[in-house]
């Protein structure tokens, strides 16, 4: 029997998986908590199990300066990813955060033009930084989706959200068909608890999550409980689906 070796992305810390060897059941999702404003907060979420953190740096009551943003990561384990989030982010802007904060991804979650971005990034830091483009969830978002995934090498996982910050879930059904047999590299956003990111992970099976409000006392302040229970979800999720 052949094996399929699967390779989606040519960043440094993506190796091939062999598909026949690892059950699907098995198959870890990536947890991002989004909208970190402070080291007590990024603390937390690392200690919860977050693989990534997600610092705001467009118009949002979560929004953090370059220099927050660098401040916090300086504390942090080398092992946690650490992605910056535009909105409508200009190439200029983009560009200085990468040279300016210690960043291993950018999420562009406006209307950025992903390659025109990945073009003007530093030629030593582009290959290395995970590139997340959010895609809109609404009719027809598939065909979004097959032309931002069409130029190979940049964007590196799509996410799916209802709206910028919106704090709501779409419809998780309807989503799984219309994507039909698609099978792109996705992160799943918008609403999500830990009450209710099981269901999503069972129709859905993205490759990640992405949670904001679910696991927050108020805007900009998580709660170290809901981020406890919301990993716990998540991971008591991929070994029933």
């Amino acid at each position: 029997m052949s094996t399929l070796l699967i390779h989606i992305c040519p960043l440094a810390w993506h190796s091939p998986v062999v598909a026949d060897e690892i059950p699907k059941q098995f198959m870890r999702t990536w947890i991002k908590i989004c909208g970190t404003t402070s080291i007590e907060d990024a603390l937390a979420s690392v200690q919860a199990g977050a693989d990534a953190l997600g610092f705001i740096f467009a118009p949002s009551p979560r929004r953090v300066t370059l220099e927050k943003a660098q401040a916090i990561i300086r504390k942090l384990p080398a092992s946690v990813e650490r992605i910056g989030v535009f909105l409508n982010g200009t190439v200029d802007q983009v560009r200085n955060a990468v040279a300016e904060v210690d960043l291993t991804g950018i999420q562009l979650h406006g209307n950025e033009f992903a390659p025109e971005i990945y073009s003007y990034l530093p030629k030593g830091r582009r290959d290395s930084l995970r590139i997340i483009k959010k895609i809109l969830v609404q009719d027809g978002f598939e065909t979004d989706l097959d032309v931002t995934m069409a130029v190979p090498g940049v964007v590196d996982a799509c996410l799916l959200d209802p709206g910028a910050g919106s704090g709501k879930t779409f419809d998780w059904q309807a989503a799984r068909l219309q994507l039909g047999e698609r099978q792109p590299r996705f992160i799943i956003a918008g609403g999500l608890t830990a009450e209710n990111v099981g269901p999503a992970i069972s129709i859905l099976s993205p490759w990640g999550v992405d949670v904001v409000s679910g696991v927050e006392k108020e805007p900009g302040r998580k709660d170290p409980e809901k981020l406890k229970a919301f990993v716990v979800a998540v991971r008591k999720a991929e070994q029933e689906r």
